[in-house]
């Protein structure tokens, strides 16, 4: 296809950043456009399973802490509803407590069942992420660290969380069609690389299994090595 079709179909805006980072080569730029597809594409399985196993996780270990494993529904008037939650300036505005209740809503609307699993489905990754926030980790007894048996001991929550935004962050400009290749206006896929090491090292500090199963579904590197060449 030529490039002035793809630009027909995607866009003029959207194609130039890769036509000025190709040096206005159009041939490459095509190649780009396409290589960020499938980086992007080749993510998906990895970000899917990650976020599976960390709130299967999390499930579990609160379930253990809270000695309940209904906690999601039953926190809203524990933990979710904590006075210092409340307060905007801090950021929050009992996020917890709103988005299962949005979850409850919802499941309400498909006249089905209401179950623990269910609600816990319906979390964005940002929902998990957010457990080790300081203000939210201190309410639960910085539990959710225990996901993650397998950390050398001097990595604790901020180094744990920093590495979750990261990979949270990356996850929505995959979902939401951003590009994943650049550093400003340079070719640069250093950001897709980082995100899949964190994602490998948090997988093993959980389980080596997990990060085992979820190399089966993994062809990153090649997709990258590809794009690297244009």
């Amino acid at each position: 296809m030529r490039y002035e079709d793809v630009e027909n179909l995607v866009s003029k805006p959207r194609l130039d950043r890769y036509l000025a980072a190709c040096s206005n080569s159009k041939m490459k730029a095509k190649k780009l456009y396409a290589a960020n597809l499938k980086v992007s594409q080749a993510f998906y399985p990895v970000l899917n399973l990650f976020e599976v196993i960390l709130r299967n996780k999390i499930q579990e270990k609160l379930s253990i802490y809270f000695i309940d494993v209904d906690w999601i529904t039953t926190q809203k008037t524990g933990f979710m509803n904590h006075h210092t939650l409340g307060d905007y300036r801090r950021g929050s505005g009992f996020y917890f407590k709103k988005q299962v209740e949005k979850a409850e809503a919802k499941l309400r609307l498909r006249r089905g069942p209401i179950t623990t699993g269910k609600i816990i489905a319906e979390q964005s990754l940002g929902f998990w992420t957010a457990l080790f926030e300081p203000r939210h980790y201190g309410l639960i007894g910085g539990s959710v660290i225990h996901c993650f048996p397998h950390k050398p001991r001097a990595i604790g929550r901020n180094a744990i969380s920093v590495k979750l935004q990261n990979i949270r962050d990356f996850r929505n400009r995959v979902y939401h069609n951003e590009p994943v290749c650049f550093n400003r206006n340079n070719i640069d896929f250093s950001a897709a690389e980082n995100v899949k090491e964190d994602i490998h090292k948090l997988l093993t500090w959980i389980d080596i299994s997990a990060k085992l199963y979820v190399n089966d579904f993994d062809i990153i590197d090649g997709k990258i090595t590809v794009g690297k060449r244009i």
